[in-house]
C-alpha cells in the first residue's frame, strides 16, 4: 500500500529579531523594522568576511557611519534625508549579512531584488522614499567606494594599486584612520549617529 503523502508546511520565511519582532523576509513590513534591531545586527556583521587585521572585526555598523561621514565631507549641505539614507545604505545586511561583491554578482538579480525589498521597508519606516534617485545613489556609492578603499588598504591587506583598481582613487588629502571597534561600541556609534540625524529630520 503506497504511503500517504503529508502536506508539507512552507519553509519559514521570517526572522525573529532581538526586539521580538518577526520580519517577513519575502514581504518585509516597515512596521516590523526597529532601529535597535538594525544596529544590533550590523554591529555583529563583519566586513570583508572578517578577513581583516586587528583584535576586532570591522563591522557593517561602523562602515555605515563612515560612509555617512564621507557623504558629509563630499557633499556638504546635502539634504538630511539623503544623509540618513547614506547611514542606512547597508541596512538590509542586518538580516541577510554582508556578502562580498563577487558573490552578489554570482547570485544575480534575484538576490538584489531581495536586498532591495528589505531596504525599501527600512526607508519607509524612517520617512525616506522606498527607492532613491540615481543621483543620490551615485553620491552614496562614491562614498561607499572610498570607504572600501580605506578599509582595503588599512585593514584588509590590499595594496594601494589593487584598491584603486577595484574601488577608485580617494580624494587627495583625505585622511581617515580605520579603527575597528568592539561590538557594543560599534552598535552605540551607529545608534548615536542615527538619532542625531533623526532629530534633524524631524525638525524640518
Amino acid at each position: 500500500m503506497p504511503a500517504v503523502k503529508k502536506n508539507k508546511q512552507p519553509p519559514r520565511a521570517w526572522q525573529r529579531m532581538i526586539s521580538g519582532r518577526r520580519l517577513d523576509l519575502l514581504d518585509p513590513s516597515p512596521f516590523d523594522i526597529e532601529i535597535e534591531d538594525i544596529a544590533h545586527g550590523l554591529a555583529r556583521v563583519a566586513r570583508w568576511n572578517g578577513q581583516t587585521s586587528g583584535d576586532h572585526a570591522f563591522s557593517v555598523a561602523e562602515h555605515s557611519v563612515l560612509v555617512q561621514s564621507l557623504v558629509d565631507i563630499l557633499y556638504p549641505g546635502l539634504d538630511i534625508r539623503w544623509r540618513m539614507a547614506a547611514l542606512l545604505h547597508d541596512s538590509s545586511e542586518y538580516v541577510i549579512g554582508d556578502m562580498i561583491s563577487p558573490f552578489k554578482a554570482a547570485l544575480g538579480l534575484d538576490y538584489r531584488e531581495f536586498e532591495d525589498r528589505i531596504e525599501a521597508a527600512v526607508h519607509l519606516r524612517y520617512g525616506l522614499p522606498p527607492h532613491l534617485s540615481k543621483e543620490v545613489k551615485r553620491k552614496i556609492k562614491r562614498a561607499d567606494h572610498i570607504s572600501a578603499y580605506l578599509e582595503a588598504t588599512q585593514i584588509a591587506g590590499f595594496t594601494h594599486d589593487e584598491s584603486v583598481k577595484f574601488f577608485g582613487r580617494p580624494p587627495a588629502g583625505l585622511e581617515i584612520t580605520i579603527k575597528p571597534l568592539p561590538v557594543k561600541q560599534a552598535q552605540t556609534l551607529f545608534l548615536d549617529t542615527f538619532y542625531a540625524l533623526l532629530k534633524q529630520l524631524e525638525a524640518r
